[in-house]
Formats: structure tokens, sequence, C-alpha cells
């Protein structure tokens, strides 16, 4: 093999003063995406047809060439101990085909053709490879940039990774490209080749920012070749964070709006126009005092104001970067509505047919209404109320409500008691009342008046009585006695106080008993007292057993009216009947009757039987 190149290399030299009968055509370049195939042509022609052809690939790496592959005849043979030997073949057409490109596969390769006598001819082609970058990586500056520097601040970085060729990085500021080199912009941009043979390319931005700057974006653009384009990727867009010194400060209420009551929670903020935001302080100006008030951050809560919380208020803020301080000054107002003072105050006296003038009075910082009430119920409005001829029924619980019409919340009341005095005036439903005897019967007694009367009881014709209830009521004093009813009585309720006496009579009337054919009845003025409920029930007992009683008479007379019908009974007119006999089955009755009978026996047998019969028929 050694001798055959050193032959074909013996051959060109001396063929190469000849005149070249062959001509041997190749691109210029032809453009592989890394790890694909690459095919590369090689057409030929002959001024002479030969009688033999040798084609030989060779590749040029640091101006040496290096064969790869030769073909002569029916040998088509790849040269060993190259990195071609195992991704290459030559077809028939003289077209050499690349397996799997990598990287070094970026150079010349040369085709020779030689034609023994017809001489010999070679071109070559430039195999490009490429490889397109990941997508770019960017960081902006996590720190604030300060306007206030004089040189161009580090703004962001961006790194493009593995791309063949060696890829370009462009900046832009929102929509606009930055150039390297003016005063306010600067790039500085580093290439690494990797251990793969590929690219890297690191770039940083400094910028001199304004303080327009704080809502600008930045982003980098990634461009790169690919086979027959330019392509092109862009970062995410990045924002950053402008230092600039403060120069006013705005002193504002956030809340409430509208017109301040006593009673809201006030919040004043102070804003300063400068970044990061400053130190702020708050006080309350008295005077030529300024007194600091606690506060967070930028805002001031005044919480459930007052009257004596109106005036000026500052806040002051100091750049800590500058130093600078500045002022803004806030004057609030609180509306409020003291308490309504009643005069007279708390309870008030007037003579019963006298007048009683009121007043209520509430001060204010808007214009008030006022409104009296007794009890729920309206009765007049204004500041001044006045009862005129008052009497007991005048007596009572007077509220006076004041409120502003501007501001609904903004409300208040008091209260007064009125009492009326005079000697008593007594009043109860019945004076006239008729009740049953051995019952207990109720008398009510009402007394009006002030001072509170006391009442006393004089019951005539009864040995049991006792007040059960006595209790002060609206206006006056309710007495309850009860008493047992023997026969007609009559009670005197007396009411005295300081500015005299009254008295009133009951006349109770006593009804009978009636014969017990019905169960009684009990008619009261009111219920009858928890200490005779013994008799009451023992009442209830013995009409139970009176009707039992009935019953039983009745299921008798019925038996023996059939036993009558069926003429086992003989019946006599003596007075009494011995119905016993000697021998008596078990189903016979044996029954005594008596013609001697009380009168309330008499009464219940006319009752079962229904129409009255002489005694012998009995």
């Amino acid at each position: 093999m050694a001798l055959l190149k050193t032959a074909f290399i013996f051959a060109v030299l001396v063929t190469s003063q000849v005149t070249a009968l062959v001509t041997v055509k190749m691109k210029d370049q032809v453009e592989v995406l890394l790890g694909k195939q690459a095919h590369i042509s090689c057409n030929s022609s002959f001024s002479e047809l030969p009688s033999k052809v040798m084609i030989q690939w060779f590749v040029v790496e640091n101006g040496n060439r290096e064969r790869i592959h030769y073909s002569e005849g029916q040998e088509n043979i790849a040269d060993t101990g190259t990195d071609y030997t195992e991704r290459i073949s030559v077809s028939k057409d003289n077209i050499l085909t690349i397996r799997n490109v990598q990287l070094k596969d970026n150079r010349d390769f040369i085709c020779q053709v030689g034609g023994m006598s017809a001489g010999n001819g070679e071109s070559k082609t430039e195999l490009k490879v490429y490889n397109a970058p990941e997508p770019p990586e960017i960081e902006g500056t996590h720190s604030g940039i300060s306007v206030t520097h004089d040189a161009p601040s580090q703004i962001a970085t961006c790194k493009a990774r593995n791309g063949f060729p060696k890829p370009n990085i462009t900046w832009y500021q929102n929509l606009t490209p930055l150039q390297n080199g003016e005063d306010e912009t600067k790039v500085s941009t580093k290439v690494t080749r990797e251990s793969s043979g590929m690219f890297t390319v690191d770039s940083q931005l400094f910028y001199k920012v304004a303080k327009e700057d704080m809502n600008t974006t930045f982003y980098c653009e990634v461009s790169y070749f690919m086979p027959g384009t330019l392509n092109m990727f862009e970062s995410n867009r990045i924002n950053i964070t402008v230092h600039y010194p403060t120069t006013e400060v705005e002193f504002r209420r956030e809340s409430p709006h509208g017109l301040l009551k006593q009673g809201d929670t006030v919040k004043l903020r102070c804003l300063a126009n400068g970044n990061p935001p400053p130190a702020y302080s708050f006080f309350k100006v008295q005077g030529e005092k300024e007194i600091e008030i606690k506060a967070e951050q930028d805002l001031l809560t005044l919480k459930d104001v007052k009257r004596q919380d109106s005036g000026l208020y500052r806040c002051k803020s100091l750049d800590l970067e500058t130093f600078d301080e500045y002022t803004g000054d806030l004057d609030i107002f609180v509306n409020y509505l003291e308490e309504a003072v009643l005069t007279p105050a708390a309870i008030a006296f007037v003579e019963e047919g006298q007048d009683l003038s009121m007043s209520c009075n509430a001060l204010s910082s808007q214009q008030t209404n006022i409104v009296w009430l007794k009890g729920d119920q309206k009765i007049g409005k204004g500041n001044t109320m006045t009862l005129t001829n008052a009497s007991f029924d005048t007596a009572g619980q007077y509220t006076c409500k004041v409120s502003v019409p501007t501001l609904p919340d903004l409300k208040t009341s008091s209260t007064l008691e009125v009492r009326v005095q005079g000697a008593p005036r007594l009043s109860s439903p019945r004076l006239k009342i008729e009740h049953r005897v051995e019952a207990f019967v109720n008398l009510t007694c009402v007394a009006q008046g002030y001072p509170l009367p006391n009442i006393t009881w004089d019951i005539t014709s009864s040995k049991t009585w006792q007040v059960v209830m006595n209790r002060k009521v609206k206006q006056g004093v309710i007495s309850v006695v009860t008493a047992e009813m023997t026969s007609d009585l009559t009670a005197a309720c007396k009411a005295t106080n300081d500015l005299g006496e009254m008295t009133q009579h009951f006349i109770i009337s006593a009804i009978p008993l009636e014969p017990p054919t019905t169960a009684p009845t009990t008619t009261t003025t009111v219920a009858q007292p928890h200490m005779k409920k013994n008799k009451k029930e023992g009442n209830g007992v013995i009409i139970v057993v009176i009707i039992v009683c009935i019953l039983l008479l009745a299921i008798l007379g019925s038996v023996l009216y059939f036993l009558y019908k069926k003429g086992k009974i003989p019946c006599g007119r003596s007075g009494k009947q011995d119905l016993t006999k000697e021998k008596a089955s078990k189903d016979d009755i044996v029954v005594e009757l008596k013609a001697e009978k009380s009168n309330e026996q008499a009464g219940l047998l006319q009752g079962v039987n229904g129409d009255k019969k002489p005694p012998n028929n009995q």
C-alpha cells in the first residue's frame, strides 16, 4: 500500500507539468446539523477516456492532507486508522456520506480523480456543522440600583450555552436594542469553548438608570446560524428596582371619607415619592410643640377619636441615602355630640294639679334634633317640654333623644323620672260581690299616690282571712286579701300617706249552698289561695262517691225490674219484704229494701228512675 501511495504521488508530480485533461466539480459548502448525515458529491469528466480511474478523498487539518477513502475499479475502501473509518461510505456516483456528523467534521473535504495518462484533477467542499444553543438564561440584579451612581450599574447577565458556531447576544430595553460603547450603556461578553467543542457565551449589561426606568423591561436576544437560515431566541423580560431620593411628601386621610365624628377610627397615610420609602415619624402639633405619636410604617391610626383629637397632624420623612428631610401637614376636625343634660335631672317631683317644665341640651358641632318620649310614645320635640295640670297618670319615665341629621350615627339620650305628689286615690274593679258560702273570696285594692300609700284592711263576719299580696306597681300599690265566706261580710281597704288617706268598702253577699244534685261551682273575684286546696279536694271526693252510688242504684233497679217481670219476686204492700230463701242458688241475688229513706237517698233514687213514685211502689 505504501508503494502504491508513493507511485501515485510521483505520478502526480510528473503529470503536474502536463495540461490537466480531467475536470472535477464540487459544491463550495455543504451544511449539516450535528449528529445527522452529510452527503458530499464529486463530479468528474475527462477529455479522453482513461483505461483506469482512481478516486481519492482527503480531509485537511492544519494545512495537512489525510486520505480517508480511495476507489479504483471494483475496489471501494475506507482507509483504516482514521476518524472516518467506521463513519463514511462512497457510492458508485462518487458521493461521500458521513454518518453521525461531529463538530470536528467542520473542515474541508477534497475529492481527487486520477485518469493515468489522462491526468489528474481535484476540488474541495467545506463541510459546515451547526448546533442550536440552549434557550438563553437571564438573571437581573437583585439589589436596587440608585440613580445617584455616576457610572453605569450592572443590570443583568445573559448566558447562551452549547451553540455552534458561536452564537451572538444582543440586549434590549423595552423594544429598543442597546448599543455597546454609549455613555449610559456597556456590554461585556465572554466566550467559552466547552470540552465538547461547542461555544457558551456570557454577556453582562451595564446601564446608567434614571427614575423613569422603574417600569422599564430588559431582555436579551440570542442569534445563531442554522443550515440556510438565521434563528433567534428571546429571554424572559425582567424589571429592575430603581432607587431614587425623596423630593416631596403627601400627607392624606385614607379613611373614613366625609365628615369625621367621635368614635370613628381615622387612618392617616404619609406618602413620599422616593424609593425605597424613607423612614416616617408622626406628630401632633400643639402650639410650638410637636408631640410624637406611635405609628406603623407610613400609616397613623387614631382609634375611637374624640373632640379633643381635632387639630394639626404632621408627618416627616428622612431619606436614608441623602439624609434629606421632608414634611407634610394635615388638619382634621372631629364632629361631636356631648351627653344630653336634662333639667331637672334624674327624678322630678310635682304636686298634683301643678305644672312641670323640663329642658334638654346637648353640646354639638352640628345642628341637632331633639325628640321627647314618655315610654315608647313620642310626645313632643324641641329642647323644652312642659307638663301641665299634673295627675297621677302624668307620672312616669320621660326621655329626650338628641340626634345630628348630617351624621345619623351621632346620637345621645337622657331619662327623667317624674313623680306626682298627692293624697292616696283608691280604685277597685268590684265593690259589691256575691259569693258562695264555705269558700274563699279574694279582694283587690289598688292605691295611687306619692309618697307611696300604705294599705290596711278591716274585715268583719270572717274569722279566717289574710293578706296574700302587697306589692308596688306602676304609679302606686296593689294589695290582695283572701277571706273565708261563712255569711255576708264587709271589708274596708284604707290607703294612707303623708298627704292624706282614703277608704274603700267592699260588700260581699253570701250565696247559700244548693242541694248536691250537681257538682258545686265556685265563683270568686280572683283565684283561691293555695292554703284552701285540701278543702276543695275533699269536696271533689264526695261528689265522685255520690255519682258512683247513683250508678250502682241504677244497676240494682234494672235487675229488680227484670226479676219482677219474670215473676221471681213476690211483691206486696208492706213496708218491708224479706226475699231471702232458705236454699239459694249461686245465681240468686239477695237484696233488702227499706222504706225509710233519707231525703238525700230519695232524691238519688228519683234521679235514677226518672219519675217520682210513692214509697209503697219503690
